[in-house]
């Protein structure tokens, strides 16, 4: 398999194909010197790991080449510029017809236009829908979006990583030894190693060989007997997911004028008192006063209100020329008229920025102060503005902080009635004003790593208990994890990075749309796959406990052969789409699966290549 990329996603999707996948993988990257071909370097020089290295600016016709497109199973193209990989892909295309192409796209529009393009092209090449080679597919995917579900199921569920299917949503939890089943658990995917972390999937999880170790796929028998020793992987239904209020609902809870009171209370009327505009309209005042008393003494003006009048309209321009009057009075408003040349535009300014402080603060929707148990985010970019799509689509609340009131997420949480803090979460009383206190879950999505943590452990401050999913990049989030796991070793912490998250995802569909994604087991990892009875020995004709085979697949649920891959119609993961009917997630054991059945299942590596390929590999130590 081949990968072209300069960022973490590349270094990241390498680790995901050779260490747990088992794949031989050549990386092509710009340069060995910047950090992410450094990293990528260092698994060259790795004795055991396959991966090659080749050097290259660009990844033109001739780079392709030298990479082995022609060979190749797969090609990922991972770079930040969608130009870039969409010249690399229609390149690649031409050299390998047949090639599975994944390619990282920003802009969803073109990505869907490309895709259909690409697979055009390679059912021409390649005889149409009754080619031979299933695998001949073009998987379009953005890193946003692969992460982000992960990123909502961490915040809404705690631990675990998780699996969209069919419109369902999956996770594998951790029970820990002794630990009774629950009604959400579907299957047992491992018995764990007695060394192993809270979450088997972090970046520190340890892993114990021999009979104590991991256990991927267990039968019934060691499952159950190992339950009260050591800790087991459960593959879990999440909780069915409910809609949120539309915003109008929302804004009818309660009395309508009780609501009016409360935005017209938060609305923050104390702009106008600020130093700035109270500076510019005293100097006016005491322009004011100082000419009105220069009228009196030397125009003798008559009432006592003209001296304040006059001056007035002289000064914004709005008298008639004092040509009749005293010399005094002409000479005062020559000078009434050079000050108001001077201090107009300082009042103007004055008034304009603090409107614009009122509209912008105003644009901002608080919590109500009896809030409890929601969702704090921050940061409403890229990733923050789609997780916090997903999240309205729960049964939770959600309070959203962002500083810049020109980001993309803003005028969605306005749509979606969400209470939003427009300010700085890293000032003192900002988390305050989003309720933190009361909270059970704080997102932190910016883009800047420091802020990220240093939001964090604000929070911590105030919250110890509340649960964390911060997002950071690569190796540090690693450390920070671990850092916080110690300080607050009862509260969960989630830091991962966009690109670690979005790895599995790359990796599924660079093995095959028949990869529904991949699971990390400590050192191990599990696949989960959608395969057709019809032409498999090892499961049609068998009931789906015959059809187990321990340590290297389960059969998790089971359909009908009709919800095959098809149109953008259905459910998607990774490139797969589904029709209706439906999987059954429960079957009963003594089911018999007939060759018009499709299932799921959770398999090994080993497992599927047996599958695949019905040939039994040789065990290959890849330790040494």
């Amino acid at each position: 398999m081949v990968i072209c990329g300069d960022d973490g996603l590349a270094h990241r999707l390498a680790v995901e194909l050779d260490a747990v996948c088992g794949e031989a993988v050549t990386v092509v990257l710009p340069s060995r010197r910047d950090e992410h071909g450094a990293e990528i370097a260092a698994l060259h020089r790795d004795p055991h790991s396959p991966i090659e290295l080749l050097v290259s600016a660009h990844p033109d016709e001739q780079t392709l080449r030298a990479a082995g497109v022609q060979r190749a199973a797969a090609l990922a193209l991972t770079y930040g510029d969608d130009q870039v990989n969409m010249t690399a892909a229609l390149l690649a295309r031409g050299l390998n017809p047949s090639i599975r192409l994944v390619i990282r796209m920003f802009n969803r529009e073109r990505g869907q236009h490309l895709e259909r393009l690409l697979d055009r092209a390679a059912e021409v090449t390649g005889g149409g829908d009754d080619d031979p080679r299933p695998d001949m597919s073009t998987t379009v995917l953005s890193d946003a979006d692969t992460a982000v579900p992960e990123l909502v199921a961490a915040a809404t569920v705690g631990h675990g990583h998780t699996l969209q299917i069919e419109g369902k949503v999956f996770r594998g939890v951790v029970r820990t030894a002794g630990t009774p089943p629950r009604p959400t658990d579907l299957a047992t995917l491992a018995v764990l190693s007695g060394t192993h972390q809270d979450d088997p999937a972090s970046e520190d999880s340890a892993e114990t060989r021999g009979e104590d170790g991991t256990q991927l796929l267990p039968d019934t028998r060691t499952a159950y007997h190992r339950q009260f020793t050591h800790g087991r992987l459960m593959f879990e239904e999440v909780t069915q997911q409910h809609h949120a209020p539309e915003p109008a609902v929302r804004e009818r809870r309660g009395s309508v004028s009780g609501w009016v009171r409360a935005r017209l209370a938060h609305l923050p009327w104390r702009v106008f008192l600020s130093r700035d505009v109270l500076a510019v309209f005293g100097a006016l005042a005491a322009i004011v006063l100082a000419l009105t008393a220069a009228t009196a003494l030397f125009a003798d003006e008559h009432p006592w209100w003209k001296n304040a009048y006059l001056p007035l309209l002289d000064i914004f321009t709005m008298g008639d020329p004092a040509t009749g009057e005293v010399v005094a009075r002409r000479v005062l408003q020559l000078i009434a008229g050079f000050v108001g040349l001077a201090v107009l535009p300082l009042v103007v300014a004055a008034t304009m920025n603090a409107t614009e402080a009122f509209r912008t603060a105003s644009a901002g929707h608080p919590p109500a102060d009896d809030l409890t148990d929601h969702i704090v985010v921050v940061g409403l970019g890229k990733i923050g503005t789609r997780v916090l799509a997903q999240l309205c689509t729960t049964d939770h609340e959600v309070v959203a902080v962002e500083r810049d009131p020109h980001a993309r997420g803003v005028v969605l949480a306005r749509e979606l009635g969400v209470p939003l803090v427009l300010e700085d979460a890293g000032a003192p009383g900002v988390l305050d004003r989003a309720l933190i206190r009361h909270s059970k879950s704080l997102l932190v999505l910016t883009r800047d790593d420091g802020e990220n943590l240093d939001i964090v452990m604000a929070a911590r401050e105030i919250n110890p208990g509340i649960r964390v999913v911060m997002r950071l990049y690569d190796d540090f989030a690693a450390t920070v994890q671990r850092t916080l796991r110690a300080s607050y070793p009862d509260a969960p912490t989630r830091s991962r990075s966009v690109s670690a998250l979005a790895a599995p995802s790359f990796a599924a569909a660079m093995m095959g749309r028949h990869v529904l994604g991949v699971m990390p087991v400590e050192r191990g990892s599990l696949l989960f796959t959608v395969v057709d009875v019809a032409g498999h020995p090892e499961l049609e004709g068998r009931s789906v406990h015959e059809a187990f085979r321990e340590h290297e697949w389960r059969v998790l649920a089971v359909g009908s052969a009709m919800a095959h891959p098809a149109s953008s119609a259905g459910d998607t993961l990774a490139g797969i789409r589904f029709r209706r009917p439906g999987f059954d997630w429960r079957p009963p054991h003594g089911r018999v699966l007939r060759a018009a059945d499709r299932v799921v299942l959770a398999t090994t590596r080993r497992g599927l290549d047996i599958l695949m390929t019905g040939v039994q590999p040789h065990p290959v130590d890849r330790r040494g």
